[in-house]
């Protein structure tokens, strides 16, 4: 940050100089590759005032999001409440980092991307989520995002500053400002009014290609991880709620559905009724 990095000190491996080198022969950096920094809300100049108000803000939307190099679209909405918490959450697929070391790039099941410091059992906490919003007159929206969607030459669909527009699409969702295609695993954008937010939010042009890349519905894929998601919980989640076979086996009704009509990857353009 605007100041010259010691030559030595103390980091992740403990007493370190330039030049140091692990197990293998690698030469070890100055901070470990997934290190991170914290700041106070309070230092920067967009927090907002209220922040420490007691009466809190209007919930209006719930995101669940990791590492998915292959099948999920970069962002979508629920078809509900408890689709979401089983769709996107409860199946959220990661490929993992450095924060599991020596793990990196593995596909891993990671409930809500929080299983690691659960407390109680992890079907007891799914049933809490889908609880949660019983007796709600407005329950907030789920959307399921993925910044690391792929194409077939292990390039990123997206660019990094996208998720801007992805956050400014779920915002006019939750206040009804668009309308959404429907799809197999959820409601995705339309086309046209990406077109206006990159350009509002970004400056810049967004190409159909562009849409058709990010948004295809890969079928093999998404199956695939439904297999993955139905085994994890068998093995792993005792007393898993049934919900959770129910949204999965619908889910995969509509995947093979739409394949048999459209094929194994389908253009959203396709599901415009």
């Amino acid at each position: 940050m605007g100041i010259n990095t010691p030559d030595k000190g103390l980091n992740f491996s403990g007493q370190w100089s330039k030049g140091k080198k692990d197990d293998q022969g690698k030469e070890i950096p100055l901070a470990h590759k997934n290190a991170r920094y914290t700041v106070t809300l309070k230092a920067l100049a967009n927090c907002d005032c209220e922040l420490d108000n007691p009466n809190g803000v209007v919930l209006g939307g719930i995101m669940y999001g990791g590492r998915d190099p292959k099948a999920s679209v970069p962002v979508q909405q629920s078809f509900d409440w408890a689709h979401g918490v089983v769709l996107y959450g409860a199946s959220l697929e990661t490929e993992t980092t450095f924060a599991i070391i020596g793990r990196e790039g593995v596909m891993e099941i990671n409930l809500m991307s929080i299983q690691d410091f659960l407390a109680i059992p992890m079907g007891k906490y799914i049933q809490n989520n889908i609880d949660f919003a019983r007796g709600l007159k407005k329950p907030p929206l789920i959307f399921g995002v993925n910044y690391f969607l792929k194409d077939k030459n292990d390039k990123f669909v997206n660019e990094v500053q996208d998720k801007h527009v992805w956050v400014k699409w779920m915002e006019l969702r939750i206040h009804g400002d668009v309308d959404a295609i429907t799809c197999p695993t959820g409601q995705i954008p339309r086309y046209d009014d990406l077109v206006k937010l990159f350009k509002q939010v970004l400056g810049k042009m967004y190409s159909k290609d562009d849409y058709v890349k990010q948004f295809t519905i890969r079928v093999p894929e998404n199956l695939a991880k439904i297999e993955r998601v139905e085994k994890y919980h068998s093995q792993n989640v005792p007393n898993s709620p049934q919900i959770v076979n129910d949204m999965l086996e619908a889910t995969r009704k509509r995947l093979n559905e739409a394949r048999e009509k459209l094929g194994d990857y389908i253009s959203p353009f396709e599901f415009i009724v």
